[in-house]
C-alpha cells in the first residue's frame, strides 16, 4: 500500500499540530500550513523524518496558497489523500459591535480559505479517483449560547457546514468523501492564560476536551470509507447537557 499524503491547515499548533502528529505516527506524508513562519518551521521539526515532511507558509484565504499547497504535495510525494481544514478564525464581540472589516477578516479565514484549498485539492482528488476532506468545525453552529456572542465568526463556519454536506453530495461520483468534526472546548493556546477548565461544567462529561479526541475522531472520518457528510460533534456531551 502506498503510503498516504495528507494536507493540514493551521498545522503549527493546537489541534491542527496534534493532527498532524495523529497521521504522522500513521505513516502518512505531511504537508503543512501556517501563517507564522517560526512556528511552523518549529512544527516541521518537531518530527523527526524530514523526508515526509513538506511545509507551505501562508494565508488560506489567498487562492494561490491553496494551489501551492496541492502542488508541494504531488511535487513531493506524487499524490493527495486527505485534505484536513483546520484553520480558522474565532472571536467575541457582540452583533451590534462587529465592523464590515470584523465580517471580512472572518469570511477570509473561515470560509473562503477552507473554499480555495478544498478546490485545488478536490482537482487532484478527481485525477486520483479518490480523496477524503474533513472539516473542522465548531457546536456553536447548531447550539448557539447566550453568553459566547460570535456572531461573525459563526456564521462562517455555519457556512463550512454548508460546504460539508454540500461537497459530500456533488463528490460522491468522484469517490471523495467530505465530512467534519465539530468540538466543544478544546483545551489549545487559542485561550491563551484564561482557565479553560472553567468552560468544562457546560458540558455532560464536566470537563473541557483535550487534542488528541480530536484528532482521533479526524483520523477515523479521513479513513471511515463507507461514511460521507457527517458531522461530528466532539463535545463532552455539551450539545446535551448545556446550561
Amino acid at each position: 500500500m502506498n503510503t498516504e499524503t495528507v494536507l493540514i491547515t493551521g498545522a503549527s499548533s493546537g489541534i491542527g499540530l496534534d493532527i498532524a502528529r495523529g497521521f504522522y505516527e500513521q505513516g502518512a506524508n505531511l504537508v503543512l500550513n501556517a501563517r507564522n513562519e517560526e512556528k511552523l518551521i518549529h512544527a516541521a521539526e518537531s518530527f523527526g523524518d524530514k523526508n515526509r515532511i513538506a511545509t507551505l507558509l501562508g494565508d488560506i484565504g489567498d487562492q494561490e496558497t491553496g494551489k501551492q499547497m496541492a502542488q508541494a504535495a504531488m511535487e513531493r510525494f506524487g499524490r493527495l489523500d486527505v485534505l484536513v481544514n483546520n484553520a480558522g478564525t474565532f472571536g467575541l464581540k457582540p452583533f451590534l459591535e462587529n465592523t464590515e472589516e470584523d465580517l471580512d477578516r472572518y469570511i477570509r479565514g473561515n470560509l473562503k480559505g477552507t473554499y480555495f484549498i478544498s478546490q485545488a485539492a478536490v482537482k487532484e482528488m478527481k485525477k486520483q479517483g479518490h480523496g477524503s476532506i474533513v472539516n473542522i468545525g465548531t457546536v456553536l453552529v447548531n447550539h448557539p449560547s447566550a453568553s459566547i456572542p460570535a456572531s461573525a465568526a459563526l456564521i462562517t463556519k455555519g457556512g463550512v457546514h454548508a460546504l460539508t454536506t454540500s461537497l459530500a453530495a456533488e463528490l460522491a461520483a468522484d469517490n471523495i468523501r467530505v465530512n467534519m468534526v465539530a468540538p466543544g472546548v478544546i483545551r489549545t493556546p487559542i485561550y491563551g492564560d484564561a482557565d479553560v477548565d472553567a468552560f468544562g461544567g457546560i458540558a455532560l462529561m464536566n470537563r473541557v476536551g483535550e487534542v488528541q479526541e480530536i484528532t482521533e475522531a479526524v483520523m477515523y472520518l479521513a479513513s471511515a470509507t463507507f461514511t460521507t457528510g457527517a458531522i461530528i460533534a466532539v463535545d463532552g456531551g455539551y450539545q446535551h447537557g448545556r446550561a
